[in-house]
C-alpha cells in the first residue's frame, strides 16, 4: 500500500532500486545531492544535475520537464554516502514561471521496478519559491527510509546549493542553468497540429488543469489516413508527435524503468509524459500520424444524425483504415486514449482543487487574525465550499465524456472480429478458421477506477514482438489475496490456455504452432483442450527430458532461421523445418530446468520473437529466487499478466495504472473446445 506522506514524515524503504516521478505541471529542472553520515555536501562532484546527471546509484534528467523519473540504486550508492536529497527548481528561462505558488502543488512518487508506488509526497504550500527540497533518501542503521521535506528557497537554487553547505553555490547554481538552456535549444520543436482531409482529429477542448475541467466530451471526427496509432497528443502535449510503431508494445508495467513502448509520448531522457496542461481555446488535434497511404483510404461509416446540441451517435468503425478490422482496431486505441486523456484531466482538476483549498486554509491558519472566530470559521468554510464545486465541476465533465465513451463501446464491442472480441461474444458461434493474420489480438480488458464498468479492450499487435508472463504469484492485488496459492497457479494455466487457443484461432491453419513444457505434470487437467483438439504440435513434455528436447528443438530452429536471414538465404532452410510461428508454454518454472535449459530460455526470449518463436511463461517469480538477478533480463523482456484483476499495466501517455482484468471463458461454455476443433480439423486438412 503507498504511503501519502505528510511534511516530515518518513518511511521505510522496502527496496533499493527504486525510481523516483515527480509531476509539476510545468517543466522543471530535477536535481539530487549526495550527503554523508553528517548530512554535509562534500563538494560539487556530489552533486548530480543536468549538467553532470550521473552518478554512481543515481541518474536524473538532462533537462527541465513537467515529469521527471529519477533512478536510483541505493545498492550502488559509496559507503561514505547516507543522505540523498532530491532537488526541484524553476529553469529560468523567458516567460516561464517564476515562483511555485502560480503553478500546480508538484508531486513526488517513489516507486519500485515493478511499479508499485512506495510512498508519495505533494509539495503544497509553495508560493514565492523557485527552488524546493522535494524528497529525502537517508540511510539509518543499515536501512534506507525516505522523508517529505518540502522545503522552499525563495532565493532560488543558488540559495538552495548555499544553504547544502555548497561555497560556490551561485556559480553551480548557473551551471545547472546553462545545462538547461542548452537542452532547450538542442530540443526540436513539435510539429503544427495538422488538419489537412484525412487525419483523424479530436476536436475537444484541451484538459484543464486548472480550476475548470469542461469542454465537449471526446469525439472523433475525421478520420486519419493509415491505421492509425494512438499517439502522444494528450492534455497539453504537443500535437503531432508519433505514435507507438507495429514494432513496439503498448503496455508496460506501471513505473517500470526501461524503454517504455511506445516512447514516453515525446519526453526526453526517462521523463513520463506531461501532465495535462492549463485549457486554452480552440480544437486540439489528436491526429496519431504512424503511415500515410499513396491513397486515401475508403470512407468510414457516416453517423447518424443526432439531435441539437447532442454528440454525434457513435458508429462502429468509424475511424481510419483500408478495412474494418483496421478500422475498429484504431477506434479500439482512439477510445483507450479518450479515457486516459479525460481521466488525466479529472485527476489533474482535483489536484488543483486540493492544491488551493490546501494553500487558502494555511493562509488562514498562518494569520492570528482569522485563526479563531467568526471571520475564520467562515473563510475555512468558503475554502471547503469552492473545493467541492470545483471537484463536482470537473466530476460532471469525467461524467460526461464516460457516457459518450460507454455509448460508444455499446456499439463497437458487437461488432468486434474473433480477434478482438470477448469469448462471450456471439461472434464466436460463426467462428471459421481465417485466411489470413489479423491485426491484432485481445489479451485482456483494461479499465480505471474512476469508472470501472467500463471496459477497454486490451489489444496487442501481431505477430507479438515480446513474450507473455502469465504470473501465478501471489500479488498485492485484492483477487490475488483472497485466492488460494494452488488455485492462482490453476487460474494462470487456464488463462494461458486462452491465451493459446486465441492465437491458435486467428491464425490459418498450418501457420501458428504450440508447445508445451509441463514438467511436473501439474497442468494435466487443465491442458485437456489442447491436447483432445490434436492442436499442440506435440504432447507436453514431461521431466527433465522433456524440457531437453522441446528446447533443443526450438533454439535449433532459431538457428537455423538466423543463419539463412543474416546469409541472404532465407530460402535455404532445410525441407523438413517447419516455418510457422512457434509458441511455447512453460509451466511450473523453473521445475525441471537446469543450467543449460535455462540459459537456452533466455536465449528463445531475446532471439526468438524475431525469427518467429514465441515464448509464454506460467510462473512465480519467487520459485526461481534462488537463480538471483540472473534472471532479471528474463523476467523484464516477458509481458506480465495477471490470472486475476490487477492495476499493474500503464498506458504510454500519462503513466495511469490501469487495471488489467484476464479473459474469461463463460463457465459451462464450450466455445473454447468449439473454437479449437474447427482449428485442429483445419489443421489436419493441411497435413499437419
Amino acid at each position: 500500500m503507498t504511503a501519502e506522506l505528510v511534511r516530515g514524515q518518513n518511511h521505510p524503504l522496502s527496496e533499493v532500486r527504486l525510481e523516483i516521478r515527480i509531476s509539476a505541471g510545468t517543466p522543471v529542472l530535477a536535481a539530487a545531492t549526495l550527503g554523508d553520515e553528517n548530512g554535509r555536501v562534500r563538494g560539487e562532484e556530489w552533486v548530480v544535475h543536468p549538467g553532470a546527471p550521473v552518478l554512481p546509484g543515481v541518474e536524473v534528467s538532462r533537462q527541465a520537464a513537467a515529469d521527471h523519473r529519477l533512478a536510483l540504486d541505493l545498492g550502488a550508492m559509496p559507503e561514505a554516502v547516507h543522505r540523498i536529497t532530491v532537488l526541484l527548481a524553476l529553469p529560468a528561462t523567458p516567460g516561464g514561471p517564476a515562483r511555485f505558488g502560480t503553478v500546480a502543488a508538484p508531486f513526488a512518487a517513489v516507486t519500485g521496478l515493478d511499479g508499485g508506488e512506495l510512498a508519495s509526497y505533494t509539495l503544497t504550500g509553495l508560493d514565492a519559491e523557485s527552488a524546493v527540497i522535494a524528497l529525502e533518501l537517508y540511510r539509518r542503521q543499515g536501512a534506507w527510509k525516505v522523508r517529505a521535506v518540502g522545503q522552499g528557497y525563495a532565493g532560488g537554487l543558488a540559495e538552495l546549493l548555499a544553504d547544502q553547505g555548497l561555497p560556490e553555490a551561485g556559480r553551480l547554481a548557473g551551471t545547472v542553468h546553462e545545462a538547461v538552456a542548452r537542452g532547450l535549444a538542442r530540443s526540436v520543436a513539435a510539429p503544427p497540429p495538422r488538419t489537412a482531409d484525412g487525419d483523424r482529429a479530436r476536436h475537444a477542448t484541451a484538459p484543464a488543469a486548472g480550476p475548470e475541467h469542461s469542454g465537449p466530451a471526446p469525439s472523433r471526427t475525421a478520420p486519419a489516413a493509415g491505421p492509425a496509432q494512438p499517439g502522444a497528443t494528450l492534455g497539453g502535449q504537443a500535437p503531432g508527435t508519433p505514435g507507438p510503431t507495429a514494432s513496439q508494445s503498448p503496455y508496460q508495467d506501471a513505473g517500470t524503468p526501461q524503454p517504455p513502448y511506445p516512447d514516453a509520448a515525446g519526453t526526453q531522457d526517462g521523463a513520463a509524459a506531461p501532465r495535462p496542461a492549463a485549457s486554452t481555446d480552440g480544437p486540439i488535434d489528436y491526429s496519431h500520424p504512424r503511415r500515410q497511404p499513396a491513397a486515401p483510404p475508403p470512407p468510414a461509416p457516416a453517423a447518424p444524425p443526432a439531435g441539437p446540441g447532442q454528440p454525434a451517435r457513435p458508429v462502429a468503425g468509424d475511424a481510419t483504415g483500408w478495412s474494418m478490422d483496421e478500422r475498429l482496431y484504431n477506434q479500439v486505441w482512439g477510445m483507450f486514449e479518450d479515457l486516459a486523456r479525460t481521466t488525466a484531466a479529472y485527476r489533474s482538476a482535483v489536484d488543483f482543487a486540493d492544491s488551493r483549498r490546501e494553500k487558502e486554509l494555511d493562509r488562514i491558519l498562518s494569520d492570528p487574525r482569522s485563526r479563531i472566530g467568526g471571520q475564520g470559521d467562515a473563510a475555512r468554510e468558503a475554502a471547503r465550499a469552492k473545493h467541492t464545486q470545483l471537484v463536482d465541476q470537473a466530476r460532471a465533465a469525467l461524467d460526461r465524456d464516460l457516457a459518450q465513451l460507454a455509448a460508444e463501446s455499446e456499439v463497437v464491442e458487437p461488432a468486434l472480429p474473433p480477434a478482438y472480441a470477448r469469448w462471450d461474444s456471439p461472434v464466436w458461434h460463426g467462428y471459421r478458421v481465417p485466411m489470413e493474420i489479423p491485426m491484432a489480438i485481445r489479451l485482456g480488458d483494461l479499465h480505471l477506477p474512476e469508472s470501472p464498468s467500463l471496459r477497454i479492450p486490451m489489444l496487442l499487435r501481431l505477430p507479438l514482438e515480446r513474450g507473455l508472463w502469465i504470473d501465478s504469484g501471489r500479488s498485492a492485488s485484492p483477487g490475488a489475496l483472497l485466492t488460494d496459492e494452488d488455485e492462482l497457479r490453476n487460474l494462470a494455466m487456464r488463462t494461458a490456455v486462452a491465451h493459446a487457443a486465441r492465437l491458435l484461432a486467428v491464425y490459418p491453419a498450418g501457420a501458428f504452432g504450440v508447445h508445451v513444457i509441463d514438467a511436473a505434470g501439474s497442468a494435466a487437467q487443465t491442458l485437456v483442450p489442447l491436447v483432445q483438439t490434436g492442436v499442440l504440435a506435440g504432447p507436453p513434455a514431461l521431466g527433465a527430458a522433456g524440457v531437453t528436447d522441446v528446447l533443443g528443438r526450438l533454439t535449433q530452429r532459431v538457428d537455423l532461421v538466423q543463419m539463412a536471414v543474416r546469409g541472404g538465404a532465407p530460402d535455404a532452410l532445410p525441407p523438413g523445418l517447419d516455418t510457422a510461428e512457434q509458441l511455447l508454454i512453460v509451466n511450473d518454472f523453473p521445475h525441471g530446468f537446469d543450467d543449460r535449459a535455462v540459459t537456452q530460455l533466455r536465449y528463445l526470449a531475446d532471439e526468438g520473437p524475431a525469427v518467429g518463436v514465441h515464448l509464454m511463461m506460467v510462473a512465480d517469480r519467487e520459485d526461481a529466487a534462488a537463480y538471483g538477478p540472473l534472471l532479471d533480463p528474463l523476467w523484464r523482456s516477458l509481458l506480465r499478466l495477471t490470472p486475476v484483476p490487477d492495476d499493474h499495466l500503464a498506458d504510454p501517455w500519462v503513466g495511469h495504472a490501469w487495471t488489467y482484468e484476464p479473459p474469461a471463458v463463460p463457465a459451462g461454455s464450450q466455445v473454447l473446445e468449439q473454437v479449437l476443433g474447427q482449428v485442429g480439423a483445419a489443421r489436419r486438412d493441411w497435413g499437419r
